[in-house]
């Protein structure tokens, strides 16, 4: 192994810490070895949730004002923001994503996010007074959010950071602490998350990163009797695991798990619009979106003309360097990935399904090295083939038929997952109507990916639990608890004669 390349620790309390075993970071796009990252273990799982539990205890985090955390966290933000260009170097070498989509999607939304939970702090409605009636007892009452304590959060490769900060961001805004898990393939930004959050005041042990396996440290967590909740953002087999973990203790989980994206290109569209929206939605970040809508919904009468077209536009997508501001698409993360994708693609031929672009690996010097499929378009598909039902996690678009607007919907709903949908359309009444039969978490018309952090995400069914980003994002990662103040001055006028029937003497 080459001697220029960096290797990386955790950071539990403060400090960085090593391990006896190392995990490799490829880059996707070359093979080659990028960087080294410790390997952690359940031991250190269990130091960080120590140390996450005694800072929480100890109130240097949990009772600063809400105030306070704002300004820290304010600062986090800005830091993030300074340090874009270095954030795209580790997430690019690490997921593969084009140099483009992390300055606009990996790493360009991570500031604003953070700071939108930075602002959160300052005037989420940590307490209200509700008075109740004077019968039978004067009294008033006091509802107040509370931190829950130590938060694990368990967070994927495609998008590290974004979505780490998802969990970070109000699990640190509601005063708790906060133990995260990142996917080994990927840990490097969140890691300088983490010493961002340090060098701006934010107390050992409020912020800790362990890497490792997720069955080994990832379980460990779920299962912790010290955890008081699990955020986890990945495949919907491990979240139906973590919630068996996590039911030990009873903790609080919220999940965001796989989708199977429906667009409906209904009739009216501006296909323009739509033919171009329908890849943007499908091959950005090669397909690997947990809400990319990967079935498009066409009506029979358009559906040859859509098809053509779709393949016509597609085909000038280049694939390449991802470092390149002119690349559009990347590689999958990985070996596994890639053969996986090839092996659903190899099914929807054997279904019946039509390779009308792509549908391998690309060939070329160029591609000989890397994780790489093509933008694959794939026509005649029913929503009954294995390649419309299941998570691909690649940039393959099912190109399906309906028959009217009621069979369009149909298909859409027809599916274990609840993510993300979205319609095409100029009618927008009609798209209205449409959206509200649609049986999904975000429902976009006219677009795809427009995800704001003032704004609520999360899935229906098999999607998920729970709601991520919006006004409300703290209640996730806060107690209610009710005070009820009495203020009867007189014995005589209490209640206490419903159970003392005896006067006193």
């Amino acid at each position: 192994m080459a001697t220029d390349i960096k290797h990386y620790q955790m950071f539990i309390n403060g400090k960085h810490v090593d391990s006896d075993e190392l995990d490799e970071i490829r880059d996707p796009a070359t093979e080659e070895v990028y960087a080294t990252i410790a390997r952690g273990t359940a031991a250190h799982a269990d130091a960080a949730v120590t140390a996450a539990r005694a800072a929480f205890e100890s109130g240097s985090w949990s009772r600063l004002s809400p105030a306070a955390r704002s300004k820290v966290m304010t600062e986090i933000a800005e830091r993030l923001g300074s340090e874009i260009e270095d954030l795209v170097e580790l997430e690019i070498h690490g997921n593969g994503a084009t140099v483009r989509q992390a300055m606009g999607f990996h790493v360009g939304y991570a500031a604003p996010h953070f700071s939108y939970f930075a602002e959160l702090a300052a005037s989420y409605q940590w307490e209200r007074q509700v008075p109740t009636p004077a019968i039978p007892t004067l009294s008033t009452n006091v509802i107040r959010h509370e931190p829950l304590g130590v938060c694990a959060t368990i967070v994927p490769w495609n998008f590290p950071l974004l979505l780490g900060i998802w969990k970070i961001g109000p699990a640190l805004a509601a005063g708790n602490s906060v133990v995260i898990k990142p996917d080994e393939k990927t840990p490097l930004t969140l890691l300088r998350l983490c010493e961002i959050a340090h060098e701006c005041g934010v107390p050992d042990g409020v912020i800790n990163l362990v890497t490792g396996p997720g069955a080994e440290v990832g379980a460990r967590l779920a299962e912790h009797p010290d955890v008081d909740k699990v955020a986890f953002t990945g495949s919907t087999p491990v979240g139906r695991e973590i919630m068996r973990l996590a039911s030990g203790t009873v903790k609080k989980v919220s999940l965001e798990l796989g989708g199977k994206g429906a667009q409906l290109l209904l009739d009216d569209a501006d296909l323009d619009v739509a033919i171009d929206g329908a890849l943007f939605g499908c091959m950005l970040y090669s397909g690997q979106i947990c809400e990319s809508g990967t079935r498009l919904l066409v009506s029979d009468k358009m559906y040859d003309l859509v098809v053509d077209r779709l393949v016509d536009r597609a085909s000038a997508l280049k694939l390449g360097d991802t470092n390149d501001f002119n690349t559009d698409v990347g590689p999958v993360i990985s070996a596994r990935q890639r053969d996986r994708v090839l092996a659903f693609l190899d099914s929807a031929r054997q279904s019946g399904a039509k390779v009308v672009l792509g549908g391998g690996a690309p060939l070329g010097e160029r591609f000989t090295k890397g994780y790489w499929i093509e933008p694959t378009i794939l026509a005649e598909v029913s929503n009954d083939m294995e390649v419309a039902r299941e998570e691909i996690f690649g940039p393959v678009l099912c190109v399906l038929r309906y028959t009217d607007e009621a069979d369009a919907i149909r298909q859409a709903n027809d599916s274990q997952y609840g993510l993300s949908a979205g319609v095409w359309s100029t009618d927008y009444e009609r798209a209205l109507e449409v959206a509200s039969q649609l049986r999904a978490g975000t429902v976009w018309i006219n677009n795809w990916h427009q995800i704001d952090p003032a704004l609520p995400f999360g899935g229906y069914k098999q999607s998920g639990l729970g709601r991520e980003l919006g006004p409300h994002a703290l209640d996730e990662y806060t107690e209610t608890k009710h005070v009820h103040i009495d203020l009867t001055q007189k014995v005589e006028r209490h209640i206490f004669g419903a159970l003392l029937s005896e006067p006193r003497a």
